[in-house]
């Protein structure tokens, strides 16, 4: 009887250790094809960055107003679409496009200037976002579109926003 479990035990472990090679091996290699192309895709948002951040510095805009929607899995409250204005390079009102009233400013307290839109694209960078898609508006700089998913296997955790009816004002 003990001689039989010796055997079969034996046998299992065998035929595990043949298995265990290409079970490990496989998901290195998705994971490393995966990390090149996503650290390829994030040079290239480094230097859009870089590129847009200059562009929008040397324009030296100071006052200005944009609408920004934010669709994200988190309360309505939150996703806008809002009236953002800034003077002298600090936001002074967030307004409901819909309604016209102030909104909690909380909200959206990470995209209420354009510098703090660079600095989500420059954290997500930082983070190695498994995904970081940008669109910047050609003759200021600044971002239009922005898609983050941070990981691809968790839910939930993606941003996108998008700027629009962007004005200088005086």
């Amino acid at each position: 009887m003990r001689l039989s479990t010796v055997v079969i035990g034996s046998a299992l472990l065998f035929s595990i250790g043949f298995s265990l090679p290409a079970i490990s091996q496989a998901p290195e290699q998705i994971e490393e094809s995966q990390l090149n192309g996503n650290v390829k895709s994030l040079r290239l948002e480094i230097r859009k960055l870089r590129f847009n951040r200059r562009l929008w510095r040397k324009q030296k805009i100071t006052n200005y107003r944009y609408t920004l929607t934010n669709s994200c899995f988190c309360v309505p409250e939150a996703r806008g679409p809002v009236i953002i204005e800034v003077r002298n390079g600090k936001t002074v009102s967030v307004t409901s496009e819909a309604t016209g009233e102030k909104v909690n400013p909380d909200f959206f307290q990470n995209f209420d200037t354009i510098p703090e839109l660079f600095n989500v694209i420059r954290d997500a960078i930082n983070r190695r976002a498994d995904r970081l898609d940008v669109e910047y508006d050609a003759k200021f700089g600044y971002p239009t579109n922005i898609s983050i998913d941070y990981k691809f296997q968790l839910a939930d955790e993606e941003l996108f926003l998008s700027v629009t009816n962007f004005e200088v004002i005086e």
